[in-house]
């Protein structure tokens, strides 16, 4: 699995596609469509486009929240909130072979993701980010250190988990000597795409 995912940024359906693009040309192989608010159309529009888009870039295109939507336009998967739905219900609409994402905040989040058996885990935020309303509890590296210390503790397999949060470049070797499997990333890839490839450089793919 890529351990590098962008979730997309913009206003409106234009600048969604444009910043898309931009990701994809500068070599970014995981799309998570996110567009809150977006008019229903409109957003279906997005998706057709970027489905068809990441296709051709060989790339990963999952849709947030909309679970029938990525069922219509065949994306890849979808990544839900803790408030978004269940992850059993948008397994049984996708299918087994699709990738399901789940958001958490904190240890008890973890392990019903796990009990979920989600595809990979959103943890966060790391830091304050201006692009999500509503922010959860800042984590720290510190908060990602004690819920790796606590699922090992209980002798559990660590899942995949994705940093999520304001991350830089800077972040990703200490996230993941901590224990993290990769990073989402929207505001650093959506102002300056061209870092896609220090982001991929920084990454250990062991």
């Amino acid at each position: 699995m890529e351990k590098l995912q962008y979730i997309s940024q913009g206003n409106t359906r234009q600048e969604q596609e444009h910043n898309i693009r931009k990701a994809l040309d500068n070599g970014i192989k995981w799309v998570q469509i996110r567009w809150k608010n977006a008019p229903e159309n409109e957003l279906m529009d997005l998706c057709e486009v970027s489905k068809l888009l990441c296709s051709e870039y060989q790339s990963i295109c999952i849709i947030n929240d909309h679970v029938q939507l990525a069922k219509t336009i065949d994306a890849d998967g979808v990544h839900l909130g803790l408030k978004d739905g269940s992850i059993e219900e948008a397994r049984l609409i996708l299918g087994e072979h699709k990738i399901i994402g789940g958001t958490a905040n904190a240890i008890s989040d973890v392990l019903q993701r796990m009990n979920e058996s989600c595809t990979y885990i959103g943890l966060g935020p790391l830091r304050f980010t201006a692009t999500k309303e509503k922010l959860s509890p800042i984590l720290g590296f510190e908060g990602y250190q004690k819920i790796i210390d606590q699922l090992r503790e209980k002798s559990m397999v660590i899942p995949k988990i994705f940093a999520i949060g304001g991350i830089s470049i800077e972040d990703i070797q200490p996230l993941q000597q901590i224990g993290i499997y990769g990073v989402a990333v929207s505001g650093q890839i959506t102002s300056q795409p061209t870092n896609i490839n220090e982001f991929k450089k920084a990454m250990i793919y062991a």
